[in-house]
């Protein structure tokens, strides 16, 4: 039988994927695995200095494709939402200190208050950064969640709330992290990927499954394969949007 050649040269790993490690080991196996890319969870980042990590990824020939996470701008308090802009600014600085090309935002949300006013506050915390991201090199994603996630975690729950609120911003740094965790489901997929794709801003694409049933709302999630999201398909739409990036593991799994 003729040899199978696996092709890693676009997979990524996110390093919650296997959080029992710290940074150095994902660094260190990802690397003796075939694998060179990786995105980052921000508190690993305590593990080590920056130079540290650079040096890290230096060794092992790894590309940092993004850190992960900022966000969480929506609040009732003022005090939340100042803190929440800081913490942002630390992660663009976070970013730009690794080599992180990308900051993956999960955008936030109070039950206290509604939707609708939660994503005002989404989009102010984005503009405010910006122009801070930008000066740095670092470009932001937006990455829709999944509506069970609706009342704490992201109102934005949709590409087509994703693709509205970058096109109202209308920032070349800013665009869309696709997760098929959170969107298969969308009966607008495929026309809103490439809706983004055309906009240029189809930023990140994040893989798992969807196990049936799923025992954890979010530390349940199965490989590639194990579950029933369409994975051929949606890849064939990220494709003919344009995007040509890395197809990034990412398991959260008890």
């Amino acid at each position: 039988m003729p040899e199978t050649i696996v092709d890693f040269s676009k997979l990524c790993v996110h390093t919650q994927t296997n959080k029992p490690w710290n940074l150095e080991e994902c660094i260190r196996n990802y690397a003796s695995a075939g694998i060179h890319a990786l995105s980052i969870w921000r508190h690993l980042l305590e593990d080590l200095s920056f130079a540290e990590i650079r040096k890290l990824v230096a060794d092992h020939h790894m590309d940092v494709v993004s850190l992960v996470r900022g966000g969480f701008f929506a609040s009732t308090k003022k005090k939340t939402r100042d803190a929440a802009l800081a913490d942002n600014l630390l992660a663009i600085e976070q970013a730009a200190e690794i080599g992180a090309p990308l900051l993956v935002l999960v955008c936030g949300s109070d039950p206290a208050q509604s939707l609708e006013l939660s994503r005002d506050q989404i989009r102010e915390g984005i503009s405010k950064i910006l122009p801070v991201a930008r000066e740095a090199g670092i470009k932001l994603a937006i990455e829709p969640l999944h509506p069970m996630y609706a009342a704490d975690r992201s109102a934005i729950c949709t590409m087509a709330q994703a693709n509205q609120m970058a096109e109202q911003i209308n920032d070349s740094s800013l665009g869309v992290a696709v997760d098929v965790f959170h969107l298969w489901w969308d009966p607008d997929l495929e026309r809103e990927l490439i809706r983004c794709g055309k906009n240029e801003r189809l930023f990140a694409y994040h893989i798992c499954d969807w196990n049936v049933p799923l025992k954890d709302l979010l530390n349940d999630r199965g490989l590639m394969g194990d579950g029933c999201i369409d994975l051929k398909q949606i890849r064939t739409w990220v494709e003919a949007a344009g995007f040509s990036g890395y197809r990034e593991v990412e398991v959260f799994s008890d």
